[in-house]
């Protein structure tokens, strides 16, 4: 037990009838992670582009870029913005990036600060260092300054890789001494703290002139946060100039305003002694010096420039001309005449935070917005797409009950969206997916079984009704007031940021919305009832101004004393409990006649999430989170008894992973998933120990997920959407399991999909993977002369297909006839130690390969019928069988017996294939063994060669009715006759393809190819019957041949 634990523990007072327990931090697993850690979450997107605030592109290289994501780490394009990979998934141990430098006397080396510079209330991580790379972002190290704060900015030396400083604003919820401006001269081994103001100053930009690297400007900047104010301005605040590489500093403090709060600074590499500030101030605005900060002119003092200066205030000079400049607020503001007038310049998104301009072409640029990052090379009248980005910021998530089932959320900087868990199509994209009201910060609530009618929330009390039949909009506020710029405490109702709406599970005309109380509406919001009292502190002190000393934030973040979360027991209609921010929690069981005060977290907190479990009736988790005031611990909480008593379950995640979620599952009692700043964990026994369960996740906080069905639905602050598909396995795992030698979780059902494949052109998430999915556990990993083996049978005990780890003599022959422009890719059950997956094709056993046939279509066998199935995976002695089915296409309105008439169809396709194959290698065999006999020495008679000569004309004749010879590659077939083979190949997929019912055509079409290879193979009997035998008779009384016969 820690010693802040202990005091926590002793300052509860003895009478509370809440008890309290505090476990031990201790890292235990309770369940062996190799049952399940090769298990993969799927990335569903959106790639509509999340929050950046740090971007570079590199000298030299108009096609390469860097971007720092708020929450989704470090990407890297090398086509300009044509399409990003992630660079620090399997590095980085947070998401949020606040600056990226690449070193301009080496590309290859690059550092990296963590923790984003604006310090917004919501959707903001945490930094924790440094990171450098030596190769160009393929790998990185942590180099320092692990603590929790902010670095937005790094700059390095032009001729020295290993001389690096950073500006470090440090923590954002208390002051902390780690701030100000740090040093490295050993390429970040050791840090030296060469500007430090005091415990609540900052550094929040950095400037170094290239020409001369002993000069540094620093702004530094008198900052911090509570959850209802944020504090932009001090004594320590200003400008700072070194002239000795940072080893001292002096404070400019000549014409520039007394009360400084946050400032952007950069200096003209055209002219160094030109170096722009945009200031925070009274009278603040962009300021210029002439003579290298000795003395300094406001040039424009728009409040456009310079508005809510904590979230902006940054600058970028031209680096070919001294009056050219750009200032970033919402807008991108452009300067060509030295900061006197500025003008708009267009972007694809707003909010803009960071740009790189290239030193060899000014038009050429990168900016880093709430959009993403964004590049041009027309000096911004035209902008690459930030609908390639995955780096969205979810507050929220909800899923309906559609068929696929959509996953909901309010995009940070962006709308509402409602997307598909999966589609029919090539993946998910764009298309797909739309907007639902609300706003930015919403909860999202609807019937989950008719989604038609959608309540979302937004910013300013924001609520709205949307109609997805109609496609309208309308606001339902129960009281509208414009809340800008107002006090909370003025307001009738307060609302979140985040406020929460709920329909009613078990009356779904009932919407419940949080303000202070809890409102209703049975009539959408056409009249609103209040049915409860204030279920907050009511700290009317902490209700006032948002902002200060110098400028006010009254945007509604910072109101405090609202509720926060509203959760309606699955089991009791009328059950409400609701949660506040400032850690307060409620519970009615008579939709709000009576009210009682349950709260488990006496400390001020905020109730970020309520779970009320389907297992038991007054059961109930709760996440508590601190963070805001400085107290990054986890808190899970649960009661058994509606709130009578509560137990910390918190054992096993880190000290610092504060919990914002967490959930249970629907089918296994005791399972709980808990979503932290830190990314996801897992409990097996009902919150007594807790084990990670990242898995494949990149480095990211979670904000929100669903257990829907067998799948868990994460929601991210910086990678979008992700879902961990058929979490069955987790529900299988047991301590003593990972001693079984072979174990097989439950399969996945396979669904026989028919038509879809449609592509967007836009980036696009990855659907399920298709088939059917088999998991196994391997105590160990197989040796070479060892292999698994998956046999699947059918209803009727028929063995359908065999799938085996180590490749076989169909894929040899497959293999030996591709096409080497559109090489096959094969894959084998693996045979890895711990977790494996398979995906079964849902193919039939593959056709009949022989040599030197190009088969356009290929030799797969078409995919089984819907019906219940069963998969038996054996290693050496031992087996495991279980039962899965394969279910329709849910789109497909077909009865068995017209399923039954397209399964005779494929089968009979299959068999006639089969047989002509089958055929064709012998008729080949007989022709190969009598060219043999005409090129040896053996003596035969005249009219014996000449039958020969005529068979192997004959076959010649035969094989190219059945086949086309001349096909090479899959564009020959335009340029010969198809022949039987791939007709009936043809007819087989279409089949496969339309489903039921069989078209008559295609039912007669195989009745006419089956009238023609009748008649093939008759041909080809007669042929081995009337001249074959003979030749054969004549060649076995030489004793030597023995011909093949039909």
């Amino acid at each position: 037990m820690t010693l802040r634990r202990t005091l926590a523990a002793l300052a509860i007072s003895i009478s509370t009838l809440v008890s309290l327990s505090f476990p031990a931090f201790a890292l235990e697993d309770t369940v062996n992670p190799k049952l399940f850690e090769k298990m993969e979450y799927r990335n569903i997107g959106p790639f509509r582009g999340g929050r950046s605030v740090a971007v570079s592109g590199v000298d030299g290289n108009p096609n390469l870029y860097y971007m720092g994501a708020a929450g989704g780490g470090v990407w890297k394009t090398d086509n300009a913005g044509l399409s990003w990979k992630p660079l620090s998934d399997k590095h980085f141990e947070v998401g949020s990036i606040g600056a990226i430098a690449v070193a301009p006397s080496d590309h290859n080396v690059i550092y990296v600060g963590t923790g984003e510079g604006p310090i917004r209330g919501v959707t903001t991580s945490h930094g924790k260092g440094v990171y450098k790379s030596t190769d160009a972002g393929e790998t990185w190290e942590l180099v320092g300054l692990e603590n929790r704060g902010q670095i937005p900015k790094i700059r390095i030396h032009p001729t020295n890789p290993d001389i690096a400083w950073a500006a470090v604003q440090g923590n954002i919820w208390a002051p902390n001494e780690a701030r100000g401006v740090f040093k490295t001269i050993d390429g970040g081994k050791n840090w030296k703290h060469v500007l430090n103001v005091n415990a609540d100053t900052g550094a929040a930009d950095l400037a170094l002139d290239p020409s001369n690297p002993r000069v540094l400007y620093a702004s530094m900047w008198h900052h911090g946060r509570t959850p209802w104010f944020v504090k932009s301005g001090g004594d320590g605040g200003g400008i700072y100039k070194s002239t000795d590489g940072g080893e001292t500093w002096d404070k400019l403090e000549k014409d520039l305003p007394k009360l400084i709060g946050k400032v952007g600074i950069d200096i003209s590499a055209s002219n160094p002694k030109r170096v722009y500030a945009i200031i925070e101030a009274e009278k603040g605005g962009l300021y210029r010096s002439d003579d290298a900060g000795t003395s300094w002119q406001l040039m424009n003092g728009d409040n456009i420039l310079k508005a809510r200066a904590w979230y902006y205030n940054h600058i970028k000079v031209d680096p070919n001309d001294e009056n050219t400049l750009y200032v970033m607020n919402v807008q991108l503001h452009k300067s060509i005449d030295g900061g006197k007038t500025f003008e708009i310049k267009s972007l694809p998104h707003g909010d803009t935070h960071d740009m790189w301009i290239n030193p060899e072409n000014s038009l050429n640029m990168i900016n880093a917005n709430d959009g993403g990052a964004t590049v041009t090379f027309d000096g911004g009248k035209s902008w690459s797409s930030i609908y390639n980005q995955p780096t969205a910021q979810f507050y929220r998530v909800v899923t309906d009950n559609l068929e696929p089932y959509h996953v909901y959320g309010g995009q940070q900087d962006n709308t509402t969206m409602a997307t598909p868990s999966s589609t029919y199509d090539s993946g998910i994209g764009i298309a797909e997916q739309f907007a639902v009201g609300g706003g930015e910060s919403a909860h999202i609530a609807f019937d989950a079984d008719n989604p038609t009618l959608i309540y979302a929330t937004t910013i300013n009390g924001t609520l709205t009704e949307f109609n997805k039949d109609t496609g309208l909009t309308r606001p339902i506020m129960p009281y509208p007031e414009y809340v800008f710029g107002r006090n909370a405490r003025d307001q009738k109702y307060r609302t979140n940021w985040n406020a929460p709406v709920l329909v009613s599970q078990h009356a779904p005309k009932t919407v419940y919305y949080g303000t202070q109380m809890i409102l209703k509406t049975t009539d959408r919001g056409v009249n609103w009832q209040e049915i409860s009292p204030d279920l907050t502190r009511n700290d009317a002190e902490k209700q006032g101004l948002n902002g200060g000393p110098i400028t006010n934030e009254q945007a509604g973040a910072e109101y405090y004393n609202t509720v926060f979360y509203i959760a309606e027991s699955p089991a009791n209609a009328g059950e409400l409990w609701v949660g506040a921010d400032d850690g307060k929690l409620h519970l009615t069981t008579d939709e709000g006649k009576n009210w009682k005060d349950i709260t488990p977290h006496k400390k001020e907190a905020q109730v970020n999430a309520i779970e009320l479990s389907v297992h038991a009736e007054g059961k109930a988790y709760v996440a508590v989170t601190g963070y805001k005031l400085n107290d990054y611990q986890p808190y899970i909480y649960k009661t058994e008894n509606y709130g009578k008593r509560w137990t910390r379950i918190d054992k096993g995640l880190p000290e610092d992973a504060f919990v914002r979620v967490v959930r249970e599952d629907k089918q296994h009692e005791g399972m709980l998933f808990a979503g932290t700043e830190s990314g996801m964990f897992v409990s097996f026994d009902d919150g007594k120990n807790w084990q990670e369960m990242a898995l494949n996740l990149p480095p990211v906080a979670i904000t929100d997920m669903q257990v829907k069905g067998d799948d868990l639905v994460v929601a991210t602050q910086g990678r979008g959407f992700w879902i961990l598909d058929d979490i069955n396995p987790l529900r299988e795992v047991s301590g003593s399991l990972h001693n079984e030698a072979l174990f097989q979780f439950s399969p996945v059902d396979g669904v026989r999909l028919l038509s879809g494949g449609n592509m967007s052109g836009q980036p696009e998430a990855k659907n399920p993977p298709r088939g059917a999915r088999f998991r196994y556990y391997l105590k160990e990993e197989l040796e070479e002369s060892e292999s698994l083996r998956i046999d699947i049978f059918d209803s009727k005990n028929q063995l359908v297909r065999t799938l085996s780890s180590t490749a076989d003599a169909f894929e040899k022959c497959a293999k030996g006839n591709e096409d080497a422009r559109s090489p096959l890719k094969f894959t084998h059950p693996s045979t890895h130690e711990g977790y494996n997956e398979f995906v079964w094709d849902l193919r039939r056993s593959p056709l009949n390969c022989i040599d030197n046939v190009k088969l356009f279509g290929g030799w797969n066998g078409a995919r089984v019928m819907p019906g219940d199935y069963k998969a038996t995976i054996t290693v050496g002695e031992q087996s495991q069988t279980r039962p899965f089915k394969v279910l329709p296409d849910p789109r497909e309105e077909s009865d068995a017996a017209q399923l039954q008439i397209v399964e005779q169809s494929i089968q009979a396709s299959e068999n006639l294939l089969n047989e002509l194959f089958e055929h064709l290698q012998k008729a080949r065999n007989v022709r190969e063994t009598l060219n043999g006999v005409t090129e040896s020495n053996v003596v035969l008679a005249s009219e014996v060669s000449a039958s020969i000569d005529r068979i192997v004309s004959a076959i010649d004749d035969w094989e190219a009715l059945v086949i086309q010879p001349k096909h090479q590659t899959f564009e020959d077939d335009i340029n010969w006759p198809n022949m039987l083979d791939r007709q009936v190949r043809f007819l087989m997929d279409n089949f496969d393809r339309t489903g039921a019912p069989a078209q008559a055509g295609a039912v007669q079409r195989l009745d006419d190819l089956e009238a023609r290879w009748q008649k093939y193979k008759l041909q080809l009997e007669i042929l081995f019957r009337e001249n074959v035998k003979p030749v054969n008779e004549a060649l076995a009384e030489k004793g030597v041949y023995d011909l093949d016969s039909l």
